[in-house]
């Protein structure tokens, strides 16, 4: 209780707190709160929560303005420099963790609560995670992903890859999604977002269009007999003209493995891998 009591105390006093960019550090003071609260006696608990809606109200007043930055046209920059500002590394045994640039990402991303999912997984598909923003940023970077090209991510989810690279760069974007729940929820943050060069496909990767695609990612959105299949379709494409192919977790291991494939990228072990075909 006095710990709480004194971390009570603090808040007031802070002003690196009350800053339109304090963020950081109204994350570390609201997860302190949260920590204190199992043991706070009623007339704390009541003080806890006055700064909880405090800080919370800052944060979401940042959101929104940057938001209003993205919808304006002037957000990528913004939003990048924050993406460097408060880059922490995630542990190197883990490198699908989530850091402060997910709550960054989380807050931006005008996302609705998905409805239940429509789709039963068979075996070879595989339980949705959103990319980790720091690898989604890096792979957009290391993928030279630039105004002509269009990025396709096979099994899109909500729409984060997409969304993200449709804001900092001037790249056609398309996100490629089986389940129709997750499809809404990327399409209504695209239109909130103004972002005109995002768009979402309801669709199986074994059978959508692919044929506009010059850049394509995979966060292991599937594996064995229906990842086959969907690099095969790839191969077919990379046959008539260049295409890059970005893969994130065990799907790394599949891609480095095409002999149409070579890795172009640095080669770090615990972030995306960004592969050129070779020559048709």
């Amino acid at each position: 209780m006095e710990r709480l009591r004194a971390l009570l105390a603090q808040i007031e006093h802070d002003p690196a707190l009350a800053r339109p960019d304090g963020v950081p550090a109204r994350l570390d003071a609201l997860d302190r709160i949260d920590a204190c609260l199992p043991h706070a006696a009623a007339d704390l608990r009541q003080a806890a929560q006055a700064a909880v809606d405090r800080l919370e109200a800052l944060n979401a007043a940042f959101y929104g303005d940057l938001r209003e930055d993205i919808r304006s046209g002037r957000g990528a920059a913004r939003l990048l420099h924050y993406a460097t500002a408060w880059a922490r590394e995630a542990p190197t045994h883990d490198p699908q963790a989530y850091d402060l640039l997910d709550e960054l990402i989380a807050g931006v991303l005008p996302f609705a609560e998905p409805q239940a999912p429509q789709i039963a997984l068979t075996p070879d598909m595989v339980f949705y995670q959103p990319t980790p923003a720091r690898h989604a940023l890096t792979m957009i970077r290391d993928s030279g992903l630039a105004a002509g090209d269009v990025l396709v991510d096979l099994g899109s989810g909500l729409g984060h890859v997409p969304l993200l690279a449709a804001i900092c760069t001037e790249a056609e974007t398309v996100g490629i999604e089986l389940e129709p729940a997750y499809v809404a929820c990327a399409r209504q943050a695209a239109l909130a977002l103004n972002l005109a060069n995002a768009r979402f496909v309801e669709a199986d990767a074994r059978h959508a269009d692919l044929a506009s695609g010059t850049v394509f990612y995979l966060y292991t959105p599937f594996k064995g007999a229906i990842l086959a299949e969907v690099l095969e379709r790839l191969r077919e494409h990379a046959a008539r003209r260049a295409i890059r192919v970005c893969g994130f977790g065990p799907c790394t291991a599949t891609l480095a493995a095409q002999p149409w494939l070579v890795r172009q990228d640095v080669g770090d072990a615990y972030g995306p891998a960004v592969f050129r075909s070779v020559d048709a």
